[in-house]
């Protein structure tokens, strides 16, 4: 997903792409009451994380009032990283345990082969 204007949804610049995003439909979502043009591969997908990051600044928002818009922009950033990293961690405590049964499995297989 990028910003229209030569800059991507991160901030970094897009002049190396040299087209290859070409094919991307821009399309124009609302965060907080401000329009922002945005390419990325799914226009569906792109509208459902708009909508997450509106959410959560307006959540944010409606616990402190009183908080710059900037201040409030930074604590929900740090709030959908924590649950990015949180859901890193449990897909990959996942991924070890299924890699353990997976070997176990495996092991239980050979030594059945072998005995037969």
């Amino acid at each position: 997903m990028e910003a229209r204007e030569g800059r991507r949804v991160d901030g970094t610049r897009t002049t190396g792409d040299h087209g290859m995003n070409a094919d991307r439909k821009s399309i124009k979502v609302t965060i907080f009451g401000s329009e922002y043009p945005l390419r990325g591969d799914s226009e569906e997908f792109t509208k459902r994380v708009a909508v997450y990051v509106d959410d959560m600044i307006t959540s944010i928002h409606n616990k402190l009032p009183d908080q710059p818009t900037l201040t409030v922009a930074v604590l929900s950033a740090l709030n959908i990283t924590e649950e990015l990293m949180k859901e890193r961690e449990r897909r990959q405590a996942v991924s070890s345990a299924v890699e353990s049964e997976l070997h176990a499995i495996t092991n239980y297989l050979d030594r059945a082969v072998s005995e037969a």
